[in-house]
């Protein structure tokens, strides 16, 4: 869930971002395409809910397609800056690596992981040519396992969860946490923002905005633990504060990366947010996090 986009000179904020350039519709407060991305939002929601609903296990197939589509939009963006990744390996080892968890749970992900490893940096040791001097070989391919490591596993334990015996219910406290986590921050950074967090990565990205999303996160996860799972209510105090902290550095770990390559968003796929990327950074490792306690503690 990106967050803590501001306008320039603008107070700090908190929020999802988006827009294309050139000729722009009204922004919010925020500087994003408000109605625009709630109604995305608001779509993707609905896929979610009705998925967990009607077809758990279909649940498997939307992480797989949003991976999917969101290790593309990366990979692009790394190609473009002139780091080759071994795309093709990389796009099909990341769905292996989602899909053998449904057979052999975290055994299989973690094959599925080590093995696209290996064929990664094979391929990108000859992808030249058996005769070429390769170039660069341990820049791309520790980004390499990194935006396999980023996306494609963690990704894979929120797929894990819907496989337990209340899989539906845990990614349902999984997605109210980061929304919670998200509305909050969004609300007081747009409201109080004024202290920048951390301004030498996300200049716009406010304490106020914190402290908002960790008082909205705890009270949703609290909520959602004891009323869905029906699981005591402090696993939910500690999986909100968690979660906070989590969301938070995965949101900053792609700002930094977007800082680098020099871009705004991942990609343009969806409006007022951006890419499929822009609206994972923060959700992937708190899908992590979120399987590890459950798993540990309910």
């Amino acid at each position: 869930m990106h967050a803590q986009e501001g306008t320039a000179g603008g107070p700090v904020t908190d929020g999802p971002t988006g827009g294309a350039e050139g000729a722009q519709p009204p922004k919010s407060k925020a500087g994003r395409n408000l109605p625009a991305a709630i109604g995305v939002g608001a779509g993707l929601g609905a896929l979610v809910i009705g998925t967990l609903i009607f077809l758990p296990p279909g649940w498997i197939a939307v992480v797989a397609i949003a991976m999917f589509i969101a290790t593309w939009e990366v990979t692009t963006r790394l190609r473009e800056a002139d780091i080759e990744v071994p795309r093709i390996p990389l796009l099909v080892g990341g769905q292996a690596t989602i899909w053998l968890g449904w057979p052999w749970g975290p055994v299989g992900v973690l094959s599925g992981f080590t093995a696209t490893v290996l064929v990664c940096m094979v391929w990108r040791l000859f992808d030249h040519g058996l005769k070429a001097t390769p170039k660069n070989f341990l820049r791309d391919t520790s980004i390499t396992v990194f935006v396999l490591a980023w996306i494609p596993l963690l990704a894979s334990f929120g797929a894990l969860m819907v496989l337990e015996d209340d899989g539906p219910g845990r990614v349902f406290v999984l997605m109210i946490g980061v929304v919670c986590s998200d509305i909050g921050g969004y609300a007081a950074g747009v409201l109080f923002g004024k202290h920048p967090m951390v301004p030498a990565v996300s200049p716009k990205k406010s304490w106020e905005g914190f402290v908002g999303s960790l008082i909205f996160c705890v009270i949703g996860s609290l909520l959602s633990v004891t009323l869905i799972l029906d699981a005591n209510s402090m696993i939910g105090v500690l999986l909100g504060v968690v979660l906070v902290v989590v969301a938070t550095v995965g949101d900053l770990i792609e700002s930094q990366i977007k800082r680098e390559l020099g871009i705004k968003d991942m990609g343009t796929l969806l409006p007022g947010h951006g890419g499929i990327m822009d609206r994972l950074d923060s959700l992937l490792p708190s899908a992590f996090v979120t399987w590890l306690i459950l798993y540990a503690l309910v």
